[in-house]
């Protein structure tokens, strides 16, 4: 057989059997006086058997273990890796499925409702205002949900979660519409001030002097600015969100 014929019936491509032979899984056959590979029935049976293993989602480096293992022992170790593998994946897949459902009962899904297990448990009970305040929150949320340390995001997760409380989510709805009604407003207003003391009040103790002892950190207020800066609020509601962390920073306000 000619390597085409090969291919045509066991089903794989001409470059798939070169390949084989250079990661060394088939030998090279003898060669025509023309220079053409000549393959026999053990080519084709050993080139199937190459294909199942493949299928079943062994390596080419792991194959060409097995076929050199006659006994089959390093074979059934590596399919009952390969089996775990599997079930890890199977369980994975069933996780973010659960994920998806939760976003296709959605009408308008919004990008960041694509948050992790954790978060979308945190932020299932409450109520979601069409706010600036709250849409930047939820912007920082999902930016931690992504980049922060595991630990670290569920510490923080753990922090925020008397937030979830019926008094402090109305608190919390009420704080977010009074910085949206600053909008328009000048960055003397005397509103700010308020707002920022109860902004302050509203976080959890325990949150709060988490993000005292990394606000007080030297050289933070600066960086501070710019992460304010960039939350798309206007420079009234910006100027409350820098006036809490100035005032938890130094220690004040709570």
């Amino acid at each position: 057989m000619r390597i085409g014929e090969l291919a045509a019936l066991i089903g794989v491509s001409t470059r798939t059997i070169r390949h084989y032979h250079q990661q060394g899984v088939m030998p090279e056959p003898e060669r025509t006086s023309g220079g053409y590979r000549e393959y026999q029935l053990r080519d084709a049976v050993l080139l199937a058997r190459v294909r199942r293993l493949t299928e079943l989602g062994l390596s080419l480096a792991e194959v060409r273990d097995v076929l050199a293992d006659s006994s089959g022992t390093e074979l059934r170790e590596m399919l009952k890796e390969l089996d775990h593998d599997l079930a890890c994946q199977q369980e994975a897949i069933e996780v973010r499925r659960a994920r998806l459902a939760v976003l296709i009962s959605k009408e308008t899904p919004h990008p960041d409702d694509a948050v992790s297990p954790e978060l979308a448990e945190l932020l299932g009970g409450v109520p979601l205002p069409d706010s600036a305040m709250f849409r930047a929150d939820r912007k920082m949320l999902a930016l931690m949900d992504t980049t922060a340390d595991p630990a670290l995001k569920r510490q923080t997760l753990k922090m925020m979660s008397p937030l979830r409380e019926p008094e402090a989510m109305a608190r919390g709805i009420d704080l977010y519409r009074r910085i949206d009604e600053l909008a328009d407003a000048d960055v003397d207003d005397p509103r700010i001030e308020e707002l920022a003391v109860e902004l302050i009040g509203h976080i959890p103790q325990e949150m709060a002097e988490s993000l005292r002892g990394n606000l007080s950190a030297p050289g933070t207020h600066p960086s501070v600015g710019d992460f304010v800066a960039e939350m798309g609020l206007s420079p009234a509601q910006s100027a409350v969100i820098r006036r809490a962390m100035h005032l938890l920073a130094d220690g004040r306000g709570r």
